[in-house]
């Protein structure tokens, strides 16, 4: 499972982020990673240096094999809770694919 992580300008700390989003990726997302050829997480702070509730975002998709991609967004107040919060989504989602494609073998 390839990982890629795109951030926009503001982020700062991209090592730590990059590091941070493949751990909860390989920790939340493992179980599953043999369906997954790639992950590509978006990080963005809505709106810039300034600050508000919910400014950061992250946009996860999940590229399966032989099937159409599935993404999850969620929005939170630090980039740590809102990339916990978007890949807990997509495992959810990848659960319920998964789970639909292994009953219809």
């Amino acid at each position: 499972m390839q990982i890629q992580v795109n951030t926009d300008n503001t982020i700062a700390g991209r090592e730590d982020v990059v590091r941070f989003v493949e751990q909860v990726v390989q920790s939340k997302l493992g179980a599953v990673s043999s369906e997954i050829t790639r992950i590509e997480a978006h990080l963005k702070d809505e709106n810039g240096p300034k600050h508000g509730p919910d400014d950061k975002r992250c946009m996860v998709e999940a590229r399966l094999q032989g099937r159409q991609p599935v993404s999850a967004t969620h929005t939170a107040d630090n980039l740590q809770s809102a990339v916990t919060g978007a890949v807990d989504k997509l495992r959810n989602v990848l659960d319920r694919e998964i789970g639909k494609a292994r009953a219809r073998r």
